[in-house]
């Protein structure tokens, strides 16, 4: 184990599949000499050359039709769209095509492409490049989608969903872009549909993805301080879900917070709740189901007011006292 930045274990997972096999590329804007908007593809270019590491004009349509259609025929592109926002302008490519291929070809055909693409606020870039938009893409039958908290997540599940036979959706925080953590040198893969229990406890379960599990940890820390014991369980691959992993611990704990970053109005916690309320498991509850999320307004520029748009360590640790009070 070394310990490597969330972007460097990204880029470590493309390069050992690059290497690994030639039908491997990845394209996007400004990802070759530049190294992308967030530097993930830094020296890529150098080692795999332009032919492999392909700059495309500023046209998402463009680009997202020329992955499905290079998936479709034996490659497996890797598409990085520089914001998650800009998804709007693949919509048709992905939604109406990479998703619905195999189905109408009677699982003939093969859609094996990647679309990473970074999410999320923190970083001051304002309404057009800030927001959370997995939900979207996960009530999209066909499509896979994947939300990594860590850099150990990101390089496993990376490598899994390149080598997965259908469209993923592949959601990078920028925010977590830094972060450091422990990670393999030598290949391995996470299994898409495998959550992973950050932290245990006994008093609250709170289901997090991408930065909401961070904030969670923390949150649960300064709580055990106050004797309450919480559970945090990232789901880490929303479509598919883990879902008895999350059952598990709710039968465990009894009580449940689901927090994520894009609005509350739904969003995908509300998909998490209800899976929880339709289970056997709503008998073992306590305490009603409680979702914590972001709230319904244009994400703002100002660094105030983006941090008072989702929730914070502190929003965290009072929906569990609410719930332990209840």
């Amino acid at each position: 184990m070394r310990e490597i930045t969330y972007a460097e274990a990204i880029r470590e997972a493309m390069s050992q599949e690059m290497r690994a096999n030639q039908d491997v590329f990845i394209l996007g804007e400004d990802i070759g000499i530049y190294g992308g908007a967030f530097g993930v593809t830094n020296g890529m270019i150098e080692e795999f050359g332009p032919e492999r590491v392909r700059n495309t004009p500023i046209s998402e349509a463009a680009i997202s039709g020329c992955a499905v259609g290079a998936a479709m025929t034996g490659m497996r592109p890797i598409l990085e769209l520089q914001f998650s926002d800009f998804v709007t302008i693949a919509m048709d490519n992905i939604v109406n095509q990479a998703a619905k291929m195999r189905y109408m070809f009677g699982g003939k055909a093969k859609v094996p492409v990647v679309i990473r693409t970074p999410g999320g606020s923190g970083a001051g870039f304002a309404a057009q490049h800030s927001q959370s938009l997995e939900a979207w893409m996960a009530h999209i039958p066909g499509l896979k989608v994947v939300q990594p908290s860590t850099p150990y997540d990101a390089k496993g599940l990376l490598k899994a969903a390149i080598n997965d036979d259908n469209p993923v959706m592949f959601y990078e925080h920028k925010m977590l872009y830094g972060v450091k953590g422990d990670v393999p040198e030598e290949t391995y893969e996470i299994p898409l549909g495998k959550a992973d229990i950050k932290k245990e406890g006994k008093d609250v379960t709170i289901v997090a993805t991408a930065m909401m599990v961070h904030k969670s940890m923390e949150a649960a820390k300064l709580l055990e301080e106050e004797g309450i014991s919480v559970e945090v369980i990232d789901p880490r691959t929303l479509v598919p879900l883990d879902e008895e992993t999350i059952l598990h611990s709710v039968r465990k704990t009894g009580r449940v917070i689901v927090v994520y970053e894009a609005v509350k109005r739904g969003g995908y916690g509300a998909e998490i709740a209800s899976m929880i309320g339709e289970s056997d498991v709503f008998d073992y509850l306590d305490a009603p189901i409680m979702r914590l999320g972001g709230r319904a307004v244009p994400m703002p520029y100002n660094a105030f007011l983006e941090q008072k748009a989702v929730p914070q360590v502190e929003d965290i640790i009072q929906a569990c006292k609410t719930i332990m009070n209840k």
